[in-house]
């Protein structure tokens, strides 16, 4: 299996992630520079880390979404490649319109990190590992993480069962608490919690490990 992290200038989740696709996937791992149009390709899963690409400037992942390497990914996303896009990787995907709505000021102002729950919906390939409505805790860390989107776009997801996790409570304000959706086809998911800070319990629990082996599951 061979997956691609891609580094933005400000990206500081890329090696977290590097490490959770190798140690619970078992993945043949590449931190991809965005400034490379071109991505190999016999890529199996592509990940968009968190952090600050660009230093938010303008909006949270808006000079990312227009980077070379985006092209690549809307194509690899149209072929059917798995892509999972973490915080700042979530506000990359709806920039580059892979994903419905925008990811806005957290209603209170504040960055907020901490532990959070969610509330998981196993109906996509990356949460088959959970069980339906299972509530699991995983670390967030973000400024712009209100999830926004007009009321056909919260009906489409929730008719369409593309709400992957909700917050089991009230975080930042987000529309239906929502905290990651997948796209029409299943295949990209964008989500503002980061699973691969939660993979091994020495750093405080291992509730993203099943994400990681959902996937597994859907390309072995």
């Amino acid at each position: 299996m061979k997956a691609a992290v891609i580094q933005f200038p400000g990206s500081n989740c890329d090696r977290d992630m590097k490490v959770a696709l190798e140690h619970i996937m078992g993945a043949d791992t590449i931190l991809h520079w965005h400034g490379d149009a071109d991505l190999p390709n016999d890529l199996d899963f592509i990940a968009i880390p968190g952090g600050f690409s660009y230093g938010d400037y303008l909006r949270s992942g808006a000079m990312a979404a227009r980077s070379p390497v985006m092209k690549a990914i809307i194509t690899a996303a149209n072929q059917g490649v798995p892509i999972l896009g973490v915080c700042n990787g979530f506000q990359i995907l709806t920039e580059s319109g892979l994903l419905p709505g925008a990811l806005m000021r957290n209603a209170s102002q504040n960055f907020i990190c901490r532990d959070v729950e969610l509330r998981v919906n196993n109906g996509t390939m990356f949460t088959k590992g959970y069980t339906d409505g299972e509530t699991i805790s995983i670390p967030v860390a973000h400024h712009d993480g209100n999830y926004f989107a007009d009321e056909a776009t919260i009906k489409t997801l929730e008719d369409n069962d593309h709400i992957a996790f909700r917050y089991a409570e009230d975080v930042n304000g987000s529309r239906e608490n929502i905290a990651g959706i997948t796209n029409d086809a299943g295949n990209v998911l964008g989500m503002m919690p980061h699973p691969e800070r939660a993979v091994d319990s020495k750093h405080g629990g291992t509730d993203g490990q099943r994400l990681f082996q959902s996937l597994i599951r859907e390309l072995v």
